[in-house]
């Protein structure tokens, strides 16, 4: 106690190296009391001094590791704990899981499957590695864009139902027909894989029994009431219908050089068919109200759904 008062003097080297780091442990603490112990406790109390100094050592290297297990996203530039970083398998760019999801998000939307967003690499992204990032509603959207862009464009074919649009190749949905006992010879019958619905795949509508599509097209001239319904609200709403495949597009942001996941590419301002990845007519590129994004705009589930409900419809009319 005497020479950590600096009453005494200290002499051995040993001490002296003690008492300089009880001294500095003195200063990292809150609150000290000193007491004085009997001498032959002094055994005791200088291992309670040994592991009071190791404690703290043993802390300080802990904090330290702690700091050395986050890192920097470079997108958002938050401090984030590595379990939460995403490490691109091929290029090996790493971002914090929260940036992965918003861009993988935006590129799913934009029916493009989503590559690295590293500034000019081409990394394309896989469903195994995003699996701890994105929802299962992402996941399986992200799953049908990769099968979209493996599929060509000619043996495509969309479930009409407008609650499911499934992505099926024209050997898929045959081969699965006939699993179920469609006469596939015959009709024009299909069923798709996921909704098991019947459908034409000629008239690309439900299936209509005891009837050739030439009677269906004749009796049918006019859209159904569903499709009427759409076509107001599309037309309300200033969406655009695909010239190739029906689908109905509506433009959230961006230029107005709209690509289909049929690989049909237009001017969303006066439906003109791009050519080449040149546009056909003397349309602006963009509108400048079209341009400027939120990014703190949250998509919750029921948005998704009513999204996903109009970016999938596929009528069979056009307007």
């Amino acid at each position: 106690m005497a020479e950590v008062s600096g009453r005494w003097p200290v002499r051995q080297r040993k001490v002296v190296i003690l008492v300089n780091q009880i001294k500095s442990l003195q200063g990292k603490f809150v609150f000290c009391n000193s007491r004085h112990v009997p001498r032959n406790d002094i055994k005791f109390a200088f291992k309670l001094a040994k592991d009071a100094i190791q404690s703290q050592i043993n802390r300080t290297a802990e904090s330290s590791r702690i700091k050395d297990l986050n890192e920097t996203c470079v997108i958002c530039m938050e401090d984030t704990d590595v379990s939460q970083i995403f490490s691109a398998k091929v290029c090996l760019h790493r971002y914090c899981f929260s940036c992965m999801k918003q861009h993988v998000e935006v590129k799913l939307r934009e029916a493009q499957i989503p590559k690295c967003p590293h500034e000019g690499c081409k990394t394309e992204l896989d469903i195994d590695s995003c699996e701890n990032f994105l929802t299962p509603k992402l996941l399986e959207l992200m799953s049908q864009r990769i099968k979209e862009a493996a599929t060509p464009v000619t043996e495509r074919v969309y479930c009409p139902n407008p609650r499911c649009s499934f992505l099926m190749s024209k050997t898929e949905v045959l081969e699965y027909s006939k699993k179920e006992q469609i006469d596939v010879d015959r009709l024009g019958a299909r069923k798709c894989v996921k909704c098991n619905s019947l459908f034409c795949v000629d008239c690309r509508v439900p299936w209509h029994r005891n009837m050739s599509c030439a009677n269906y097209k004749r009796l049918h001239p006019n859209p159904s009431l569903e499709d009427a319904k759409l076509k107001v609200l599309a037309s309300r709403n200033m969406w655009r219908q695909c010239r190739k495949c029906n689908l109905m597009i509506e433009l959230a942001q961006g230029c107005y050089h709209m690509t289909c996941r049929c690989g049909y590419e237009f001017c969303y301002n006066c439906e003109a068919e791009w050519k080449n990845k040149k546009a056909t007519c003397s349309c602006p590129l963009w509108a400048e109200a079209n341009i400027w994004y939120d990014g703190n705009r949250e998509f919750d589930e029921e948005e998704e759904e009513e999204d996903e409900g109009v970016e999938f419809y596929n009528s069979d009319s056009d307007y």
